[in-house]
């Protein structure tokens, strides 16, 4: 098995490409920025952290962005943190515009922030773990408790417009959604990659997954 972790200069990709090799000892996983070789893999993963705008621009300066549609469109596919962000219409972070293959804007969280129970205040950015609430059964929750705990690090959360896209969702302030799926697309919010037993059961989830 081939599995490609797009490489736009923008993300943490050992730790993502460690934890698929942990997961996965017999695929070969390739960190790569050449479309060819992601057209060629049968499975895509695409992380991401930092802004919206400088991820947008250097996915295009590298060529990359047909590459990541054609592969939303036809394969197994993973987006993690911005990986998720980008599959929407726009966010606001930089007045980006995103690949709009979901219908939706990225939003960030408007301060002042307070725990919905305690009243709280909270920071931002939304940076530590946080549980995980599974909207509808997916392949990719198999064997994960409704309710784990996944790590998290963002200021932007995704604002879906689309019915049945949200597969999770958490609560900072306000319950946002966390996961979204759809045909053989999965994205999260999250860092599946930092969340040791439920992150990397999810990773073998993406692995085996056939949609």
């Amino acid at each position: 098995m081939k599995i490609a972790v797009v490489d736009y200069g923008m993300g943490n990709l050992r730790s993502v490409s460690k934890a698929l090799e942990h997961v996965a000892p017999r695929a070969q996983i390739a960190v790569t920025s050449d479309p060819a070789q992601i057209a060629a893999a049968e499975r895509v993963v695409v992380p991401g952290q930092g802004a919206m705008p400088d991820c947008m621009r250097e996915l295009d300066a590298r060529g990359l962005r047909g590459a990541v549609i054609d592969a939303a469109r036809a394969r197994p596919f993973l987006g993690i943190c911005i990986g998720l962000q980008m599959l929407f219409d726009w966010s606001e972070e930089g007045d980006a515009r995103g690949l709009g293959i979901f219908r939706g804007a990225v939003r960030r969280f408007a301060e002042p922030l307070t725990e919905r129970a305690s009243g709280a205040r909270l920071k931002v950015p939304h940076m530590g773990w946080n549980q995980v609430r599974q909207a509808a059964p997916h392949p990719l929750w198999q064997g994960i408790a409704d309710g784990a705990r996944f790590y998290f690090v963002h200021s932007y959360y995704a604002d879906e417009t689309e019915a049945g896209l949200r597969s999770g969702s958490a609560d900072y302030g306000l319950p946002f959604t966390c996961a979204v799926a759809r045909d053989n697309i999965f994205a999260v919010q999250f860092h599946p990659e930092k969340s040791q037993v439920a992150g990397l059961l999810l990773l073998t989830n993406f692995v085996r997954w056939r949609p």
